[in-house]
């Protein structure tokens, strides 16, 4: 119930304080040097990767790159920036072991812009390391869509080096919030246009002066104090979760999605979607629609996604899917809860 940034008293200094040990948890959690990068907070992943989408300066790029299997916030991202930068759009394909496949003439002053991990099948960008290196040697720029890898497979990002990456809090047991964790002379480039106050250090009739703190680039107006405090409290939570259960998460997440995987492969009526055990799993039921199912296991007490997850471009367009079920495993989960619902889902399917 107080304002940061802009006042003087007690409880104002200790919101900045709270606001700006999260920006540093932030940093620790993906292992980047304070000095180099930024912690920016906006409304979620696709207001994150539009705010920078649509500010890059003209004339930089010589196309924009991104893959077929992207989110929504992704395809569509690049669709507008290549038209508003007037340069051609390259969509790439993945490998059966989910590694991008490009040529060295696709990333030539490019901007690239990938998921490290999808989000209906949990497909991990397994090359993500040495195409950053190959982008940035070709003179390009690469954004990350962190939205699933983050709460997944943090692991697999600690320490490397992309422009940005863009991923949501809710994911990561906070609250509903934005992240950009962005390279400062990628923040230095933005040709800004999405102002208002906290961005600015003085503004005459005709002109203004921008601050020099990188993050407010993309932080227009007052901030959500209360959701970027809940992310600090969540960062702590799971800096001690191995600490307190004596396994890391995603070794205890591997072990529970090979179990659902498992089981999920031997019920009838059904075709798994990945290719392998993951944390989201997607699967296509047979003699039933996918959002009645859906349903069906919502009032059983499982609660799973229907749809094409904002995949429609290559769940549904490429490769003409019917409505998948998406299983999403987290920390709350336990073996019970794979069980219990391998136990509904068999009763149901084989009921068919």
């Amino acid at each position: 119930n107080a304002c940061g940034e802009r006042v003087k008293y007690e409880w104002g200094r200790r919101v900045d304080a709270a606001v700006a040990d999260t920006r540093a948890k932030v940093l620790r959690a993906f292992d980047v040097p304070a000095k180099r990068y930024a912690a920016c907070f906006t409304l979620n992943t696709t207001y994150g990767l539009n705010l920078l989408l649509g500010q890059l300066p003209a004339n930089r790029y010589a196309r924009v790159v991104t893959t077929h299997t992207e989110h929504n916030s992704v395809f569509l991202s690049t669709m507008t920036c290549a038209q508003r930068l007037g340069v051609p759009r390259v969509v790439l394909s993945h490998a059966e072991d989910g590694a991008v496949e490009y040529a060295d003439a696709d990333l030539a002053d490019a901007l690239v812009v990938v998921s490290a991990m999808n989000n209906f099948d949990g497909a991990a960008t397994t090359n993500l390391a040495q195409l950053i290196d190959d982008v940035h040697r070709a003179g390009g720029t690469i954004i990350v869509d962190a939205a699933q890898a983050a709460p997944h497979h943090l692991s697999a990002l600690r320490g490397l080096r992309p422009d940005a990456y863009c991923w949501s809090a809710h994911k990561l047991y906070g609250a509903s919030l934005g992240v950009v964790v962005a390279a400062n002379p990628l923040l230095e480039s933005l040709e800004v246009g999405f102002l208002g106050g906290g961005q600015v250090a003085n503004v005459t009739e005709t002109a203004y002066e921008l601050l020099p703190e990188l993050e407010t680039r993309l932080e227009a107006g007052l901030q959500p104090w209360g959701e970027i405090i809940a992310l600090g409290a969540a960062l702590d939570w799971l800096a001690g979760y191995e600490r307190a259960t004596g396994t890391s998460l995603e070794q205890r997440e591997a072990a529970l999605a090979e179990r659902l995987y498992t089981g999920l492969a031997e019920l009838p009526h059904l075709t798994l979607v990945g290719a392998r055990p993951a944390s989201v799993t997607s699967v296509i039921p047979q003699r039933v629609d996918g959002h009645q199912l859906a349903a069906f296991l919502s009032k059983a007490g499982v609660m799973v996604r229907s749809g094409y997850f904002c995949a429609h471009h290559w769940l549904l367009e490429a490769n003409q899917y019917d409505p998948l079920v998406r299983f999403s495993l987290g920390a709350h989960n336990t073996e019970a809860d794979i069980d219990s619902a391998l136990e509904i889902m068999g009763r149901f399917m084989r009921g068919l």
